[in-house]
């Protein structure tokens, strides 16, 4: 996968032996696929909380990992997979009381049309199964994707996932539009233009003889460059693609699970009614575990005639993880937690004031900040955000980078983030910006 913050041969020679010597090892053993963050690469030990520890005992400040929701190590969700493990894991095949109380409590954040759930381990397997579902039900194969968005990484979903870089070729029933710039358009622009582009890539597939199934997008278009608002740009290319008969996949991997703050859901920022809503990684808060809900109609006729089983999906152990995510997300409110410190932290990133700041946007715990070298153009300046990136690393602050050039910072810490932690980070990324 392309990554806009990954270590690299050129950064090898700069290691100490030891180091060298794992990277040699893991590169002989696990093969050239894999990629590592950072231009020093992190050994890391042990989780707890807001922060990671290396193998040296230093401590760092996570502000980037969302499948963690909860924070490292969070003890319900420990207690909960432990308990259970020492009890019964199998398969959906069987009754379980832990399945149902799980989709029943996670079904009732949804509104109220989004009533029934379908469960798998990874949030790609969650997009291949909608896809399967949204060509069956509507009988078209087009998908409507954004210039730079991740949806996974199985075959049928790499074809609609244009962040993995050109090695991974677009299928050719796959057309992308670009994603909403907040930044370099007005809200009327923005409202406008992205209801206009989807409708035109509808025309272009039927232009080519293929019937649309599906527009899926990542409510808060993560890869993208990370745009929230304004809040109901997404309406009018949802009636685009319902009126042309397809179906409105809402991905919440990233942006759910209370992560905007204002909703539990990114999507409902936007009054839209998905027709499929994929979630995933933070589900768990670590433990695998990814999914579907969605309307029943649309499973209606899928469900009798192609049947659906997942070993691992919906275990008694993914239950009991993902029901103690839930209820850990509304005993300690860290909805509202998200909603209030987001605010302060893009407040405080605001008043750094500094003349490579273009941009601050966000919702919530998800916020990008746009880095550019001429405040008139809003020239992207993707060099220096490598080195703020990897100047708050060492700075032990992590952190990473998103969108086409590589210059907005990423800044998506677990719902657990204080205000003391965004002080952390607002003080260090003004010493990095004094000397980067």
């Amino acid at each position: 996968m392309s990554m806009v913050n990954a270590f690299s041969r050129e950064d090898f020679e700069r290691l100490d032996e030891t180091e060298r010597a794992l990277i040699a090892r893991r590169e002989k053993v696990l093969g050239p696929a894999y990629r590592l963050f950072y231009e020093k690469p992190l050994h890391l030990v042990r989780g707890e909380g807001v922060f990671l520890y290396d193998v040296a005992g230093e401590k760092y400040l996570d502000a980037y990992n969302n499948v963690a929701s909860l924070g490292h190590c969070h003890p319900r969700v420990v207690e909960a997979i432990t308990k259970q493990t020492a009890i019964l894991n199998t398969h959906t095949r069987y009754l379980h009381e832990g399945i149902v109380d799980y989709a029943e409590t996670l079904t009732a954040t949804f509104p109220e049309a989004l009533s029934q759930a379908m469960f798998t381990c990874t949030g790609s397997e969650a997009n291949d199964l909608a896809v399967r579902i949204a060509r069956h039900v509507t009988g078209g194969t087009g998908i409507i994707a954004t210039e730079l968005a991740y949806h996974g990484l199985t075959s049928a979903v790499a074809e609609f996932s244009p962040s993995l870089g050109e090695s991974v070729t677009l299928g050719p029933h796959v057309r992308t539009v670009p994603a909403p710039d907040s930044y370099r358009h007005s809200p009327e622009e923005v409202m406008e233009k992205f209801g206009r582009d989807v409708s035109a890539a509808i025309a272009d597939l039927k232009r080519h003889g293929i019937k649309p199934a599906m527009l899926i997008t990542d409510t808060i278009f993560s890869s993208d460059g990370i745009f929230a608002g304004p809040k109901g740009f997404l309406k009018p290319a949802v009636d685009a693609i319902h009126q042309a008969g397809g179906l409105f996949i809402a991905d919440e991997v990233q942006p759910g699970f209370g992560r905007t703050g204002e909703t539990m859901w990114g999507f409902e920022r936007h009054g839209v009614s998905p027709d499929m809503v994929t979630i995933g990684k933070p589900m768990g808060n670590g433990y695998p575990m990814a999914g579907i809900v969605l309307r029943p109609e649309v499973i209606a006729e899928f469900g009798p005639r192609a049947r659906y089983f997942n070993t691992f999906g919906g275990n008694p152990i993914a239950a009991a993880a993902g029901k103690a995510v839930l209820d850990t997300i509304r005993i300690e409110g860290l909805q509202q937690n998200a909603l209030e410190v987001g605010r302060y932290l893009m407040d405080g990133l605001r008043n750094l004031s500094h003349p490579a700041i273009g941009d601050v946007r966000g919702s919530g715990l998800f916020i990008g900040v746009e880095i550019i070298d001429d405040p008139a153009t809003k020239r992207p300046d993707s060099a220096l955000t490598t080195r703020i990136v990897n100047g708050l690393r060492d700075r032990r602050i992590l952190i990473s980078a998103s969108g086409p050039n590589a210059n907005i910072l990423k800044i998506r810490p677990p719902l657990v983030f204080s205000r003391e932690n965004a002080d952390m980070l607002l003080d260090a990324l003004g010493d990095v910006l004094k000397t980067a």
